[in-house]
């Protein structure tokens, strides 16, 4: 599975993937005409024209060649730049294995990197669902803001970072990795060549490490030296001493 800035010519699959996305999610409120509506409006022929935005982010998650989830953010303000995740969708064939969670991960990741000091997420009020999945990875509804889908208006939930508890961030996922049950701490994680390392246990109550995770490839096959130094056996993902972690972190 590869996370990456997506292209012009992912914008038909990106619109395909929304639609269908909007009509699994969204159908007990939203009629087909507002949800064809809403596609017309955010990711018609205007759409490509984001992904040259020096402040938007669109990224995608592709597997085994196929494009099977998206997040959409962009980064506000000046001196006190705000990263705010607009949207994310993942193909409903595909949900329920922890690929929302990663693209939740790697999009927050990619907001601060540029210069995000905070996060905030965007759901429909009436999307449960939605709802559950940032409560359940660290975020707390922060406010409330309208806005306009097709020519109706929806009440939209703003979620916050709550606070870091004393492990990091809130976000683990159960990840089956060659046939191995995982439970990794997004939170936990340590700066790579290529992506971050990512610490993960054996059960869920986080007891005791069991491996590192491979952002970048998601494999648990590497190896650490005395000096804290991993390298990842599959893509050859690199971690630095851990003298070095403080300067990159």
């Amino acid at each position: 599975m590869e996370i990456r800035e997506a292209t012009d010519s992912d914008v038909d699959t990106i619109r395909s993937l929304a639609h269908r996305s909007l009509g699994s999610t969204y159908t007990d409120f939203l009629d087909e005409e507002t949800v064809d509506d809403a596609i017309e409006e955010w990711y018609g022929d205007s759409f490509a024209s984001e992904l040259e935005d020096d402040g938007s982010l669109v990224l995608v998650v592709e597997r085994d060649g196929d494009i099977v989830g998206f997040s959409q953010s962009d980064l506000i303000g000046q001196q006190h730049r705000t990263g705010r995740l607009l949207w994310l969708h993942i193909d409903p064939e595909t949900r329920g294995g922890g690929i929302g969670v990663r693209l939740l991960v790697r999009t927050r990741e990619r907001l601060l990197g540029e210069g995000a000091e905070g996060i905030q997420c965007f759901v429909l009020e009436d999307n449960e669902g939605g709802n559950e999945f940032y409560r359940s990875n660290g975020f707390e509804r922060a406010g409330q803001r309208e806005v306009e889908i097709g020519a109706e208006t929806f009440t939209e939930n703003v979620y916050a970072e709550g606070e870091l508890e004393d492990d990091g961030w809130g976000a683990v996922d159960e990840l089956e990795v060659d046939g191995e049950v995982v439970y990794v701490s997004y939170g936990e994680a340590a700066r790579g060549s290529k992506a971050p390392f990512y610490t993960a246990y054996g059960s869920p109550d986080r007891a005791e490490r069991y491996a590192w995770l491979c952002g970048n490839c998601d494999s648990l096959d590497n190896a650490m030296d005395s000096m804290g130094r991993i390298e990842c056996n599959v893509c050859g993902n690199r971690r630095k001493a851990t003298r070095w972690d403080s300067s990159y972190l």
